[in-house]
This record gives C-alpha cells, sequence and structure tokens, in this order.
C-alpha cells in the first residue's frame, strides 16, 4: 500500500440508515476517516452528495443491514426505527440506535432486536451536526446496552465522536441523554427572562451576555453539591442561603416581571414548589428539596 493511502480494508465497515443532518456528519466522518460505508435514506437524493465521497448506497434498509455487521442507525424517532428495521434480517447484527427516545422506548427497542439475533447499544447523542467529526468541539455520546458491542466498535464509535459508556441497562443512555437536555432547557429558560427583563431598557443585550454567561457558569458549581445532598438524604449541610430566606425574596421576582412587563410563567413553576417545600416545614434546607416534590 502506498505511503498516504487509506488503508479500507482494515477499517471497520458501517451500515448507516437515516441521512438527515445529524446522519449526513456522521457518515462524512465515518467516510474521512475510510470506513466503507453503506447508506440508506427514506428519501434516495439525500444520500447522493455521499455517494459521491465513496459511499455505497442501498436501496432499500433491508439491503444496508445485509451489507454489513454493524448497523448504525440515526432516524427520527423510535417508530421510524421499526419502520426501518421491521423487513430486515438482524441475526448476527451489531444495532447501534442512535435516535432520540424514552429510557422505555430504548429498552422495548433493545428486547426487540435481541429477539431478532442482535446485539443492542442506544445512544443519546451530546452534540449538534456542526461538532460532529471535531474533537475540540466536544462532541460525545452516551452509549448503554451491550457492553461486548461497545468494546468491540468503540474505536469506529469514536471517531464522529467521543464515547461515554453508561452502563449495561439499555435505557441509560437515553435517560442521562434527557436528563442534561431537561437541565439546558430550563437554563435557556432562566436566559430568556434575563433577556425579556432588560426588553424595554437601555441595556443591550451584548452587554449583559458575558455578565449573565459568567454568572451561570458560576452557579454551575452547585450542582455537585446538590447531588451530595440527594445521595446522603441531609438537605441542611452546608446551606448558605436556607430555603426560607429564598422564598421570602422571590417576590421582589415576581413585581421585577411585572413593572417591566415581562411574564412570570417561566419563573412561577419553580417559585411555587419553592414555597410548597416550605410550607411543609423545610425552611432550612436548601433547595435541593423540590427534587422530591417532582418525584411521583
Amino acid at each position: 500500500m502506498a505511503e498516504n493511502t487509506v488503508d479500507h480494508a482494515a477499517k471497520t465497515p458501517v451500515t448507516l440508515l437515516g441521512l438527515g443532518a445529524m446522519g449526513a456528519a456522521l457518515a462524512r466522518t465515518w467516510l474521512a476517516a475510510g470506513h466503507p460505508l453503506t447508506v440508506w435514506n427514506r428519501t434516495p437524493a439525500r444520500a447522493e452528495p455521499l455517494a459521491a465521497l465513496g459511499a455505497a448506497v442501498a436501496a432499500t434498509a433491508a439491503e444496508a443491514v445485509a451489507a454489513g455487521r454493524l448497523v448504525v442507525v440515526c432516524l427520527l424517532d423510535d417508530a421510524s426505527v421499526a419502520q426501518a428495521l421491521d423487513g430486515a434480517s438482524l441475526a448476527g447484527r451489531d444495532v447501534v440506535n442512535l435516535v432520540t427516545s424514552t429510557p422505555a422506548q430504548a429498552r422495548a427497542r433493545a428486547e426487540w432486536v435481541r429477539e431478532r439475533g442482535a446485539r443492542y447499544l442506544d445512544g443519546g447523542i451530546m452534540a449538534v451536526p456542526p461538532m460532529i467529526g471535531i474533537p475540540a468541539a466536544g462532541p460525545y455520546v452516551f452509549y448503554s446496552g451491550s457492553p461486548g458491542l461497545f468494546a468491540e466498535h468503540r474505536d469506529t464509535l469514536a471517531v464522529p465522536a467521543g464515547t461515554t459508556w453508561v452502563g449495561e441497562d439499555p435505557g441509560f443512555a437515553a435517560l442521562y441523554d434527557v436528563a442534561l437536555l431537561s437541565a439546558m432547557y430550563g437554563m435557556f429558560a432562566g436566559v430568556a427572562h434575563a433577556f425579556a427583563l432588560i426588553g424595554e431598557e437601555k441595556v443591550a443585550p451584548t452587554e449583559l451576555a458575558p455578565l449573565l454567561s459568567s454568572w451561570l457558569t458560576a452557579m454551575s458549581g452547585s450542582v455537585a453539591k446538590t447531588a451530595e445532598q440527594l445521595e446522603s438524604g441531609d438537605y441542611t449541610s452546608g446551606v448558605v442561603s436556607n430555603l426560607a430566606m429564598q422564598v421570602a425574596g422571590t417576590p421582589t421576582f415576581m413585581r421585577t416581571a411585572e413593572e417591566q412587563g415581562v411574564s412570570a410563567e417561566l419563573l412561577e413553576p419553580y417559585f411555587r414548589l419553592m414555597r410548597r417545600r416550605l410550607a411543609a416545614g423545610s425552611g432550612e434546607e436548601d433547595l435541593v428539596g423540590v427534587v422530591d416534590l417532582l418525584r411521583r
């Protein structure tokens, strides 16, 4: 083999079902790394740019699955996974499902795949398409399910994004994925409220932005403390501003929103939980007690 020539024979072949923005990004990265790639998409035109880069294009999902052992699924939802794989022979295949789903859906899909003679790995992608294939951007994927599958294909799966193993329970990748994204949306809600408050004032959003970003970064340090309190069951250790004090301050936030002509609908649900916890006699606790109120 000539120097600087990619040795395709040494690379694990990959079958990829689904060529949306994320699927296409994954495909380009595997191709660039020299992995033989077979692709399928419900809309065939999406495969044309990848064919030009060397991907083999299958006419059907079943044909794509038959092309190789490692089958990566990156479709819209769990229902689309069932539709795509229903007519395929999965015996002896290794199925890696990167579709965003619930933990229960992931566990059911794992059993569905195992009943058809395949190993199963679920994945939760913690990245947006432009981050794929760029290690410096920090993309990674949560994986859970078959330990053997993960061990065998880890290097191949790590080509587009880092790999983080979270356990043999196939539902854990989805659980971690949605947990982190839920926290992200909660943060986005607070950011939206903050920018809404300055909307009618002579304060430029770009002036507030660096202050807001640094403040949120500083406050993220409380995550570890919350985890420790939850594990120990002691919600009063190391408390700086207790629940009673913080509840006493909430009317100022509500009044400020009213004065600024801003809806408080993003803040009120959390403040309501704080008041419920206080009413239960937990005034000396930290805010962690609201977690117990959320658990049904």
